[in-house]
C-alpha cells in the first residue's frame, strides 16, 4: 500500500533548522552529510536539504511504494510530469514528479 512517509523541506541554514525542530519537537535528527539531516522514526519523517541545489522549493511529500517503476509508469499514464528521474540515496531510490496542477511529489522505494 502506498502512503505518504516522508516530508522533505529546503533547509538554507540547516544548523538552525535542526537545532529548532529539535527544541520544539524533541525530534533527534540524523546527518547525512554535511547538507542533510532528517528523523528516522518510521513513521512520517521529516527531511531537511540544506544544499539549495537540491532542495525542493517547497515542502515535499513523499510517498513510500513497493515497486517504483510501476509507480512511475502510473504516474506517466495518469498525465503527471516526471521531474526527476529515479536516482538512489542512502536507504533506497526515488523520483520526483509533477501533478496536474504542477505540485511536485515524489515517490520512492527502500531497499
Amino acid at each position: 500500500m502506498a502512503r505518504i512517509n516522508f516530508i522533505e523541506l529546503p533547509a538554507r541554514y540547516l544548523g538552525a533548522a535542526r537545532t529548532f525542530y529539535s527544541a520544539v519537537f524533541g525530534w533527534e535528527l540524523t546527518n547525512f552529510g554535511p547538507s542533510y539531516s532528517c528523523t528516522m522514526t518510521g513513521n512520517v519523517d521529516l527531511g531537511l536539504q540544506g544544499d539549495m541545489s537540491e532542495a525542493p522549493r517547497m515542502p515535499l511529500p513523499v510517498v513510500l511504494v513497493d515497486d517504483i517503476e510501476a509507480a512511475q509508469t502510473a504516474v506517466a499514464n495518469a498525465g503527471g510530469t516526471i521531474s526527476k528521474p529515479v536516482f538512489a540515496f542512502p536507504g533506497g531510490r526515488r523520483f520526483h514528479f509533477l501533478d496536474p496542477n504542477g505540485l511536485e511529489l515524489a515517490i520512492m522505494q527502500t531497499g
